[in-house]
């Protein structure tokens, strides 16, 4: 039963106002919904006022700097070490309600920008020094923060003073922004080099704008931090403001994690040499690339004409990409080459493909590359999007797929030919619950009876309702995603 109650409470964890009340119920409740209440409450859009609880365990002189910076506080003992309970820091999330906490507190105005630096940094260091010593232990970091705010030598010591701080720190985001301080954070992060083995997810946003010196600096610090874990899964970068040019080791290094790594993201980067790496990558599924022209044009030769880079680009994916699950492309010239891809992909689960088929193919050649097409599909293929691609066909392709489909979107149902296909497919896949049609308001009255009078497993639905149900399933099944 108590592990019941803190799963129910682990699922408020983002609802600050029931778990208040959770708190005031009982005792028992207390106990268990204040550890879940503060994993996070610099996230809340809440009043900041609860720093001062923080603030209750401060010692003498640390209370007596505030003082220096007009801010009296009233300690008053507490049931609970709250600073233990956190479970996900973000600098940026602590140093605005730590702004929004002094403008609550000073006795005076504040008029002077550089008092106003110098009391941020005193507050935020004041947060980090009892959050560290606390016995806290971090899942995940967020460091993100203006570049007047610089960490004080006593945050350094209070991280060796908690072997356990790090020692569950899952995710790691870094933002550095023109008005971040490199030399800070690589501070930092060379600490955190030392501490932190457990990383799974790591996000690069960096801008472009800085000294060259600087970035070395700072990319070698991230380089220590990526060879040093045990399972790194899921990377991104993004060069914020220009492209990311040079990119220091910090991609080579991934070859540390060739054989965990599943996601990679490139956001905003021009394309070196560095990239390679990725091909070495044996368990690499995802691999997005936005904002990035010279990427792509690295792997087509620039005098291939239009047909000649889809061909490339299709032959690239074949060999580069064999583990994808969820493949979209559309708008795409129907080929032989498309084909060998598709049947390539034994681990496809999600397919969309909306084709172009050459006018010039003739009828009896196009239903051949039609059966082709539908034997080829792999038997690992839920999702099945085909638009108006094949669509005189739909009764061949039918007939021919033994994928076991469970949602399938077609363009629209207005023949008996195609009916009594659908319903044969329907009657030989069990597995099928969901048929979408993109002309569903054209959809003959008497086909769709006849489809709902043999077929009892399946639903006729709108094409927006079938893709609304994709979507849940990518969404809590983590299904990966690859775009053309």
């Amino acid at each position: 039963m108590p592990e019941l109650m803190e799963n129910i409470l682990n699922n408020l964890k983002n609802d600050p106002n029931s778990l208040y009340s959770s708190a005031l119920a009982s005792r028992h409740w207390c106990k268990m919904s204040i550890p879940i209440l503060w994993q996070n409450p610099f996230s809340f859009n809440k009043n900041p006022l609860f720093i001062s609880e923080y603030f209750s365990s401060l010692d003498e002189d640390e209370i007596y700097i505030l003082k220096e910076y007009g801010i009296n506080l009233k300690i008053s003992r507490k049931l609970f070490n709250y600073a233990k309970f956190l479970k996900d820091l973000n600098l940026f999330d602590l140093e605005s309600k730590a702004i929004r906490w002094i403008n609550l507190n000073p006795v005076e105005p504040i008029t002077s920008i550089t008092y106003v630096d110098a009391l941020v940094n005193v507050v935020i260091n004041l947060l980090l020094k009892l959050i560290f010593e606390s016995g806290a232990v971090l899942h995940k970091l967020t460091l993100s923060c203006q570049n007047s705010f610089e960490f004080e030598p006593e945050i350094f010591y209070s991280i060796g003073r908690n072997e356990l701080l790090f020692s569950r720190l899952q995710h790691l985001y870094l933002s550095v922004i023109p008005e971040f301080s490199i030399e800070n954070v690589t501070k930092f992060l060379k600490v955190l080099a030392k501490n932190i083995t457990t990383i799974n997810s790591l996000d690069l946003t960096i801008y472009s704008d800085f000294d060259p010196r600087l970035f070395h600096t700072l990319f070698h610090a991230i380089i220590r931090i990526i060879k040093s874990q045990d399972q790194l899964k899921w990377f991104s970068l993004d060069g914020k403001g220009h492209h990311l040019k040079e990119l220091h080791g910090v991609i080579s290094a991934l070859e540390c994690q060739k054989n965990t790594l599943q996601e990679v993201i490139i956001n905003n980067c021009t394309y070196n040499k560095e990239f390679e790496v990725l091909k070495d990558c044996k368990n690499l599924e995802t691999l997005r690339i936005f904002e990035a022209v010279e990427f792509i044009r690295f792997f087509i030769p620039k005098d291939f004409d239009d047909i000649h880079k889809v061909l490339f680009f299709l032959k690239a994916l074949k060999s580069f990409c064999p583990n994808i699950t969820y493949l979209n492309i559309q708008y795409i010239d129907f080929s032989i080459q498309l084909l060998e891809l598709i049947g390539n992909l034994q681990k496809l689960q999600f397919l969309s493909l909306w084709c172009l088929i050459d006018d010039n193919i003739q009828e009896e050649e196009l239903k051949v590359h039609v059966i082709q097409f539908a034997q080829i599909l792999p038997l690992t293929l839920q999702y099945l999007d085909l638009g108006n691609t094949w669509e005189p066909y739909i009764d061949i392709l039918l007939s021919h797929c033994n994928a076991p489909l469970k949602k399938l979107l077609i363009y629209h149902l207005n023949d008996e030919k195609y009916t009594r296909a659908l319903i044969e497919f329907c009657i030989r896949n069990k597995d099928l619950n969901y048929v979408g049609i993109y002309k569903y308001s054209d959809l003959d009255e008497n086909f769709r009876q006849e489809v709902e009078t043999h077929v009892t497993n399946v639903a006729l639905v709108p094409c927006a309702r079938a893709n609304i149900r994709v979507a849940e399933v990518l969404e809590t099944d983590g299904v990966v995603y690859f775009e053309m």
